[in-house]
């Protein structure tokens, strides 16, 4: 693992919001790690792609970024006001995607379900 890997993993690990690469970028330079923005999104990419962290979609469109404990298939629900995500299951999702998938004659199916919402705390 390089030096800039481990400082992008730590600043991860110190989370438990999701946040952009840029968001991240910005912790990395407060802490004083000298990592570029480029190998910021390069090592996330890396970290996405061997399942190490998850990735979402953001309201905005931009890729959001955390470190997961579970590392099965799983969704996400978060807060659009304050970022708090909780796991959630959803079994009733994988089977809908595999019906739908089938009655079109796919099989494979993978799929996205990201819900946002406002949390207990933030409504208040």
């Amino acid at each position: 693992m390089t030096r800039q890997r481990a400082a992008v993993a730590g600043a991860l690990g110190d989370t438990d919001e999701f946040c952009s690469a840029q968001q991240l970028h910005e912790r990395l330079r407060t802490r004083g790690d000298a990592v570029g923005l480029a190998t910021v999104y390069r090592t996330l990419q890396t970290m996405a792609d061997s399942g190490d962290v998850d990735v979402l979609r953001g309201e905005d469109g931009e890729n959001l970024y955390r470190r997961c404990e579970r590392s099965e298939h799983h969704h996400h629900l978060v807060c659009r006001v304050c970022g708090r995500a909780v796991e959630i299951d959803g079994p009733s999702v994988e089977a809908w995607a595999a019906s739908v998938g089938a009655a079109h004659g796919f099989a494979d199916i993978d799929h996205t379900v990201e819900l946002w919402g406002t949390c207990v705390q933030c409504r208040r």
